[in-house]
């Protein structure tokens, strides 16, 4: 009986193309956004990731736990790895444990960045750090990518310090203020607002979404495809916003999906939730007459000649990916444009 083995020709081949892959390296892997960006981008690159209390195993990625206030630790995974590209996707995004624990949201959305880059400095690796809308106050108007951040919560106060700390001192940088991401991610724990709108209206509980503050809601598989683009192209220190064309309410998103997927929107209520607002003589923005976080995308758009989805093709995209249609997809051309084919 015969037994196919590899020739030794066909391993040097696989362990040369192995070596001439760049490592990219993902703080925060087990996150929902940083576990989204792995599964994207291990088809091109060696993907290393760090997580803290939520172990997770992605196939083709190493991961192992790290505490990102540990700058010795820090330290030594960048001596090791040395990592061509390194992404920070560690953070407390819940507006309300950030109001709750600002130490802890300064420590981890803005202290832990000022180690990671010191190190990205040292040993030449290009940082890109993800930011937020909130960074902005919400007024009924369309953000500028350099229009002066003035948070209106504490969320977006501890990111907006990152930005300004990445331009200021690191080399070689990418930031990318993004809207409201949502897709299926690999974590047991929690989840983000996509899958909790799938998992309650499948188990027929009712849902109450806020309608009174309005994001930019986009499948983070776009945001994986741009930090490609971005790498690629050697595109380096600078700052891009990346939404959808248009916002949306947690309740009209709500009510979106379900029309997108087919599902019932009987059980979609609206709601008005707490706002964790910080108030200040220079931030007016009103919760009462509504919130809007609109960022204006051109810059984004005319760099890689792509055009950014509204909110619905953002879902009927995702409808694709998840299996549940065979209308649309996203892909790559030979110009490296973002196209639905």
């Amino acid at each position: 009986m015969s037994e196919e083995n590899t020739s030794p020709e066909e391993e040097k081949s696989f362990e040369e193309e192995f070596e001439l892959k760049k490592t990219i390296f993902i703080f925060g892997i087990s996150s929902f956004v940083g576990s989204s960006l792995a599964e994207f981008l291990k088809k091109d690159f060696r993907v290393v990731g760090t997580y803290n209390e939520n172990p997770i195993q992605i196939d083709g990625v190493l991961t192992f736990k790290l505490d990102i206030k540990n700058r010795d630790r820090i330290q030594l995974a960048m001596y090791t790895f040395k990592p061509d590209y390194t992404i920070y996707c560690i953070g407390v995004t819940s507006l309300a444990e950030c109001a709750e624990n600002e130490k802890l949201a300064d420590a981890l959305n803005t202290t832990g960045v000022f180690s990671v880059a010191s190190f990205t400095e040292r040993y030449r690796s290009q940082l890109i750090y993800l930011s937020t809308s909130y960074v902005f106050s919400g007024e009924k108007v369309t953000f500028l990518e350099d229009d002066t951040p003035l948070a209106n919560t504490i969320y977006g106060k501890s990111k907006g310090s990152a930005e300004f700390f990445i331009q200021k001192t690191c080399l070689s940088y990418l930031i990318f203020r993004c809207c409201n991401l949502y897709g299926r991610g690999n974590s047991t724990k929690g989840g983000n607002y996509f899958e909790m709108i799938q998992r309650e209206l499948y188990r027929g509980e009712p849902i109450q979404p806020d309608h009174n503050v309005k994001h930019g809601w986009l499948d983070v598989i776009y945001l994986a495809m741009i930090i490609k683009l971005s790498i690629e192209r050697d595109v380096a220190n600078r700052l891009f916003q990346v939404s959808t064309s248009d916002v949306m309410s947690y309740y009209e998103f709500a009510k979106k999906y379900s029309k997108v997927f087919n599902d019932s929107s009987d059980l979609i209520r609206k709601g008005s939730w707490n706002f964790p607002q910080i108030t200040s003589s220079i931030i007016q923005s009103d919760i009462s007459e509504g919130l809007e976080y609109q960022m204006d995308v051109e810059n984004l758009e005319s760099h890689f000649n792509i055009k950014m989805p509204t909110i619905e093709e953002s879902l009927e995209l995702t409808k694709f990916r998840l299996g549940g249609s065979d209308s649309k997809k996203l892909s790559i051309n030979s110009s490296n444009e973002i196209t639905f084919i």
